[in-house]
């Protein structure tokens, strides 16, 4: 049982490896050669922990291959790119200019109904309103509508806009994260002056908070186990341009504003 255990811990961690390695590109989207790359990879793995005869070694070295043949390949794809589109595959433009090209459907082997379900999933329920469609290598569909059915942006209308900054987690149940707490440009100084502005004497009372360059913060606060309702959270935005008064948020927290 013992022995049992370790190797299939060893053949966790190399497989957790193995895919951190293969890059993150490949956990998003399993083109041909990596969907080829996972199902090999699994089924090799399979078979030290089916077998407790066969040795380790044997299950590690055809993983460990096949993760070599993988990184080699997509440094090559990078440099080549004719050797890119013959393994990855070259996009097929479905709708070309609002026409539909039945003849690339049925190089792609691509149905209608597929074709309309992947529509409906751009929220898409009127074919007419496609400009073009594209089916990429991956097998997900890019559409871009006609310019008269997209919405309105600001720039259209003459507006001028303020950037908006992406939030950093600072606070995550309690602990502070100082990583993300430096990139926004704060220190903890700043954090604890910002929690005492909100009544809060300690970060561990904090169940999330986040903030960005802009001064604005989101704070949701742990709610006291003795008032009642296990689970909720007081969460309130704060800052510049912020104080927007919430209602019901998906985890059961109770908007305010402070």
């Amino acid at each position: 049982m013992a022995i049992s255990i370790i190797r299939t811990l060893i053949l966790y961690a190399v497989m957790v490896a193995s895919m951190r390695l293969m890059g993150k590109r490949q956990l998003g989207e399993l083109e041909p050669a990596e969907l080829v790359v996972a199902v090999l990879i699994s089924d090799l793995a399979a078979n030290p922990l089916q077998d407790l005869g066969t040795p380790l070694l044997y299950g590690l070295a055809p993983v460990l291959t096949l993760l070599f043949c993988e990184i080699t390949l997509s440094a090559i794809i990078l440099k080549s790119r004719r050797i890119r589109r013959v393994i990855a595959g070259s996009p097929g433009v479905i709708i070309d200019n609002g026409r539909l090209d039945r003849a690339e459907m049925k190089k792609c082997r691509y149905t209608v109904d597929e074709l309309m379900e992947h529509l409906r999933k751009h929220g898409v329920t009127d074919i007419a309103t496609v400009k073009y469609a594209v089916l990429e290598p991956d097998g997900t569909l890019s559409v871009v509508s006609y310019a008269g059915e997209s919405p309105i942006t600001p720039n259209q209308l003459g507006l001028s806009v303020t950037e908006s900054e992406i939030p950093r987690v600072v606070i995550s149940d309690g602990e502070i994260i100082d990583t993300e707490l430096t990139s926004v440009g704060y220190d903890r100084k700043w954090l604890s002056a910002k929690l005492r502005e909100n009544g809060i004497r300690r970060a561990e009372d904090v169940f999330l908070m986040t903030a960005d360059r802009s001064g604005g913060v989101y704070l949701a606060t742990k709610q006291p186990s003795g008032s009642g309702g296990a689970g909720k959270n007081n969460a309130a935005n704060i800052g510049t341009g912020k104080s927007s008064r919430r209602g019901s948020q998906k985890s059961n927290q109770s908007g305010s504003q402070k």
